[in-house]
C-alpha cells in the first residue's frame, strides 16, 4: 500500500514508518512547511497542501500534533494544539474531497482525553465525551476525522493513553535519586501504553479494517499509586515523596495539572480485546523494563 502520513518525525511515526516500510508498503511523509523547511509538503495553520500530495494514496494517516506535555497551556499554545490537530485534519479530508481517486482510509491519532475525569468508571469506545479542554479538543478532532466517512473513506481514530516512553524521561531523575512519589492521592486511575504495542496498534488500524474509536492502552489500568510502586521496585529506589496536587499545579498550572497529572482514566481497549489483538505487556511493570532500556 502507499500510505501518506503526517507527523513523521515524532516518537510514534520515527518507530511506524520503518516497521511499515520493512513490510513492504510505500510511505509518503507529509512534513510541515516552516522557514526551517522551506520544502515542506503543507501547512495546517495556512490551509495550505501541496497539489498532488496525496494522489495515488491507499491510507492517510494524520500523527501532526502539537504535544500535549511539553509546555504549560497558555491560550496561545492551547490554540497551537487545535490547529495542529483539527485544522491539520480538516485540511486533509478537504484535499480528499476534491480528489477524483481517493484513499481508501483515513486514521487519525487521538487521545483519551476524550473522556474527561471520570473517577473509576471503566471506560469503552462506547462511553461517552467527558468535559474538560481536552475532551473539547478530541471531540473536535474526531468530528473533522469523520468527515471522510461522507466520502466514502475507512476512518479509525485511535485514542492513545499516556505514551512511557514519552513520559519517562521527565520522571526517570528524581526517582533515581530517591524523589520520586505519587502525584496527589495516587488513586486516580492512569491509562498506559508502551510504544512498541502502540506502533502494532497503528500497524494493524492501518493495514486492517477497524473503523471509529481504538482505544490504545494497556488491558491492565493501573492508579497512579501503582505505577509509583512498580517504576520504584523496577528501578530499586524508594518512591517516598509524594507530590501533593496543590504543588503540581503551581508547576504545570492548574488546568494542565487538572488534566493530565491528576485526572483519573480507567480505560479499557475494549475494541482490541474484542478483536483478539494480542498485547506485548499487560502489566505496568512487564513494560517498564522494555521502555527504561530504550531511554
Amino acid at each position: 500500500m502507499k500510505i501518506a502520513i503526517t507527523g513523521s518525525s515524532g516518537m510514534i511515526g520515527s518507530a511506524l514508518c520503518p516497521r511499515l516500510e520493512t513490510a513492504g508498503h510505500q510511505i509518503i511523509r507529509i512534513r510541515n512547511r516552516h522557514v526551517k523547511n522551506p520544502n515542506g509538503e503543507w501547512s495546517p495553520s495556512n490551509q495550505w497542501i501541496r497539489d498532488g500530495v496525496l494522489e495515488g494514496v491507499d491510507v492517510v494517516l494524520h500523527l501532526a500534533g502539537a504535544s500535549i506535555g511539553d509546555k504549560r497551556w497558555s491560550n496561545t499554545y492551547k490554540e497551537e494544539m487545535r490547529v495542529s490537530r483539527i485544522d491539520g485534519a480538516r485540511l486533509l479530508v478537504e484535499t480528499i474531497r476534491n480528489m477524483t481517486n481517493r484513499p481508501k482510509a483515513f486514521i487519525t491519532s487521538s487521545a483519551v482525553g476524550f473522556y474527561g475525569d471520570r473517577a473509576d468508571e471503566k471506560l469503552n469506545e462506547q462511553s461517552s465525551r467527558g468535559n474538560g479542554f481536552l475532551a473539547d479538543l478530541v471531540n473536535d478532532w474526531e468530528t473533522e476525522a469523520h468527515a471522510a466517512e461522507e466520502l466514502g473513506l475507512r476512518v479509525a481514530m485511535v485514542r492513545s493513553g499516556v505514551v512511557l516512553r514519552s513520559m519517562l524521561p521527565v520522571l526517570i531523575t528524581p526517582f533515581k535519586f530517591g524523589l520520586g512519589g505519587k502525584l496527589g492521592n495516587g488513586k486516580q486511575y492512569f491509562p498506559w501504553i508502551g510504544l512498541e504495542d502502540l506502533v502494532r496498534i497503528y500497524e494493524t488500524t492501518v493495514t486492517g479494517d477497524l473503523t471509529g474509536p481504538i482505544n490504545a492502552v494497556a488491558p491492565q489500568a493501573a492508579t497512579n499509586a501503582e505505577f509509583t510502586k512498580a517504576l520504584g521496585r523496577v528501578i530499586k529506589r524508594p518512591t517516598l515523596f509524594p507530590l501533593p496536587g496543590f504543588m503540581l499545579e503551581l508547576i504545570m498550572g492548574g488546568e494542565k495539572a487538572q488534566e493530565t497529572g491528576l485526572v483519573s482514566q480507567r480505560v479499557v481497549p475494549q475494541r482490541l480485546i474484542d478483536s483478539d489483538w494480542q498485547f506485548t505487556h499487560t502489566t505496568i511493570e512487564q513494560a517498564l523494563p522494555e521502555e527504561l532500556a530504550a531511554l
